[in-house]
């Protein structure tokens, strides 16, 4: 599982410690100001919160917050010493300084506030502000998770489970997804039923994973809903519908995830769990392509190529997006771009070209052409070229993929 796939704590989670609660807004701001003044903490910190906010009679200072909540800082507020470091992070109120924001943050979880803990965890985690360090950012994600922060419960699986900084251990990465899990963290889910599919650390269990990609998706997931299409579209741990796979496409597809995009682009293609409908499986296919999709440019550079699905006949389109997708390493898309080069079919003819991208998908693994047929191509090709031209060209190849291992994945 990929870490991009961990974003930052939402902000509107962070941003609750600026909310006024509902016995705050019941009274006065003099109420406050009184025991503010006579070095109440509590009161101090909740000045800073209205003079931050606007709100129970304050006028918006973000200067007059700062100095609210440096006075209950001081005495050890923990809520306060985290908002203090938020302003300085984002320079409200005083001059952005991100050291003295770390510092605050610091102060704050080390004073057993788990927000505080949670983003010093975060900064350890992508090396922000502070040296990357996973130890350092287990240890305040754990103590995080620790005072039931079903987020920090996420991110402590995500480090046992990647083995960044640790030794790998599946069984641990469970633990802790499933703990998260159980509070309604749909992150969690979605990341444990990829165990159970996957079988990482436990036996494989479609049913299961089915089970929480559903949970998840029904929360509105984006990529659980995506997999949870998966999962109807090949009757993994589901009776196999298509019709059901589509409902859950469009979801995440709605959702603006790329892979999604190009399922449903395929069931209108196929008329599978839907009518057959060329028009619409070109707009998500073409959807899905500009987000860098190989698979779904390489289906549109067919559409281009031979007129179909409401769009002309052209040739050069049809190269521009067979191009986006072999620079991706699909090689059926290389296979046909050097083929188009050979030609000078939608591009201008040129030998050195057509041996360099059937070169790459001889060696690549084709799907929908055969590999001889590709080594031909590039033979035919190295004929037409000058021995100093053949070898500058070979080497461009080897180069390329030093650069790029592996091939592009679908559910990308």
């Amino acid at each position: 599982m990929s870490s991009s796939r961990f974003a930052a704590k939402p902000i509107f989670v962070l941003l609750l410690i600026l909310t006024i609660s509902g016995i705050a807004a019941s009274q006065s701001i003099a109420t406050f100001k009184e025991k503010a003044d006579k070095g109440d903490a509590e009161a101090q910190d909740m000045l800073g919160r209205f003079y931050n906010s606007g709100s129970n009679g304050a006028e918006k200072d973000f200067a007059e917050a700062v100095r609210w909540y440096r006075k209950s800082a001081d005495q050890g507020n923990a809520d306060a010493q985290l908002c203090l470091g938020f302003a300085y992070y984002y320079g409200n109120g005083v001059t952005a300084d991100h050291t003295e924001a770390v510092r605050w943050w610091r102060k704050s979880a080390e004073h057993g506030y788990s927000l505080a803990q949670y983003k010093l965890g975060e900064l350890y985690y992508k090396g922000q502000d502070v040296a990357q360090d996973y130890a350092e950012a287990l240890k305040w994600y754990r103590l995080a998770a620790e005072s039931g922060d079903d987020d920090a419960m996420t991110m402590v699986g995500n480090i046992y489970h990647q083995g960044w900084g640790i030794s790998q251990n599946y069984t641990e990465a469970q633990h802790w997804y499933q703990l998260a899990a159980d509070k309604g963290n749909t992150l969690a889910m979605f990341i444990l039923g990829g165990m159970y599919e996957n079988g990482e650390g436990v036996v494989t269990d479609y049913s299961k994973a089915a089970l929480l990609y559903r949970k998840a998706a029904e929360e509105g997931f984006a990529e659980a809903q995506f997999f949870l299409g998966n999962m109807y579209r090949e009757g993994r741990g589901v009776p196999q519908d298509y019709a059901q796979a589509a409902v859950w496409y469009r979801k995440a597809a709605e959702q603006g995830v790329s892979g999604a995009q190009f399922r449903l682009g395929e069931l209108y293609d196929y008329g599978q769990g839907m009518p057959q409908d060329y028009s619409q499986a070109v707009l998500w296919f073409r959807k899905s392509a500009q987000q860098g999709n190989a698979f779904a440019q390489f289906d549109l550079a067919a559409r281009y190529s031979h007129g179909e699905g409401g769009v002309p006949k052209d040739d050069a389109q049809a190269a521009l997006w067979l191009r986006k997708a072999a620079e991706q390493g699909l090689a059926d898309a290389q296979y046909i771009l050097g083929v188009s080069y050979y030609l000078g079919q939608g591009v201008p003819q040129d030998y050195g070209e057509a041996y360099f991208w059937l070169d790459l998908s001889a060696t690549g693994k084709l799907e929908k052409s055969k590999p001889e047929d590709a080594a031909k191509g590039r033979d035919f090709a190295a004929s037409h070229l000058t021995n100093t031209v053949l070898l500058q060209t070979q080497e461009r190849a080897r180069k390329w993929f030093e650069d790029h291992p592996g091939r592009p994945n679908p559910l990308n």
